[in-house]
């Protein structure tokens, strides 16, 4: 039977001669490889509409403060924290829908609570956030209304970056702390915080004790 691959057809000078013709056009294609203008794109994020800033009045009856708050934010009554109802009636949420976004706001009465356990709260649920905080920074601040509190800026992968409160010392005591409906991400949320940050500071220079 005839082979169809018959041995020692081709001499060992005519075999290398093959694989050194073959070995340089593998280089020549790497070469060219390499030296293509491809450069890998950045790693970015969805282009976001940001919607114009416009403010409304926060004004309900019983409550004990007023507000000024975004026309693209609703206000919805808080009645459950963690399962339990809330201390009082005036503990509300700010919902920003179009960013999956939402300030929690608790109020507490000052004499029913002591003011310097009040405090250390803010600072020891602002100080949670440690682990994965790679700076907090609190500072004070006193509005054009005469309303004083403490600002609290966390960096870092963290479920909320901008917390704050607000008192008089004498009867009233409110928190404030912005979080997303999101996995943590400092880079994806930075320019939504930004923007809302702006909101949440409006609401601070507009606010009033009743």
């Amino acid at each position: 039977m005839k082979k169809l691959f018959p041995q020692n057809t081709l001499s060992k000078s005519a075999l290398a001669y093959i694989c050194s013709i073959a070995l340089a056009t593998m280089l020549c294609i790497g070469s060219l490889s390499c030296n293509s203008g491809y450069t890998p794109k950045p790693k970015g994020y969805f282009k976001i509409n940001f919607p114009e800033k416009k403010y409304k009045l926060f004004n309900q009856p019983g409550y004990p403060y007023t507000f000024e708050y975004p026309v693209y934010a609703n206000v919805v009554k808080d009645s459950v924290f963690f399962g339990e109802a809330t201390e009082n009636p005036w503990w509300i949420n700010i919902n920003f829908p179009q960013f999956n976004g939402r300030v929690y706001v608790s109020y507490k009465e000052i004499g029913k609570n002591k003011l310097d356990k009040l405090v250390n709260d803010a600072f020891t649920l602002t100080n949670k956030h440690s682990a994965k905080a790679y700076s907090i920074d609190d500072s004070l601040f006193v509005t054009p209304n005469n309303i004083h509190g403490v600002f609290f800026k966390v960096g870092g992968d963290v479920a909320t970056a901008n917390q704050f409160f607000l008192t008089d010392s004498v009867h009233h005591f409110l928190r404030g702390a912005l979080y997303f409906d999101a996995t943590p991400n400092e880079d994806s949320l930075a320019i939504v915080n930004r923007f809302l940050l702006e909101d949440v500071k409006h609401l601070i220079q507009t606010f009033h004790w009743k």
